[in-house]
């Protein structure tokens, strides 16, 4: 994650909160722009969303613990908006599936040292 700016911050929860998030993947050399607007909290169990940008769709964030460990799983259906990508995506999903992985598996490591946590699984 390169870059987020909240836009509105929504109500006391947190809904109808908006954030302008900014990817940068570590395999290829382009940025991924989006707004974040968060639609549901469930408080501290689950936050549900969605993207409007580069990437459009909806996420549903869930957190839980068992057996003294702490856990984040998330669902994410977004597709891509920008044309260049949705037209090199039959040729290029290998390298993009790649940049993905890393992305992901960068900010679960960076999140688990920043939290002084030991990451657990990450992929």
């Amino acid at each position: 994650m390169e870059d987020v700016a909240e836009l509105d911050g929504g109500d006391a929860r947190r809904v109808g909160s908006a954030y302008r998030v900014t990817w940068r993947a570590p395999a290829v050399p382009y940025r991924v722009r989006f707004d974040f607007h968060v639609d549901a909290v469930d408080e501290p169990r689950a936050m549900h969303g969605h993207a409007r940008g580069a990437l459009e769709g909806e996420g549903t964030w869930r957190l839980f613990e068992d057996a003294g460990v702490s856990a984040v799983t998330f669902d994410w259906e977004v597709r891509t908006t920008r044309a260049w990508m949705n037209a090199l995506a039959p040729l290029a999903r290998p390298l993009f599936a790649q940049s993905h992985d890393r992305l992901m598996r960068r900010g679960g490591q960076d999140l688990a040292r920043r939290l002084g946590a030991r990451l657990l699984a990450s992929g």
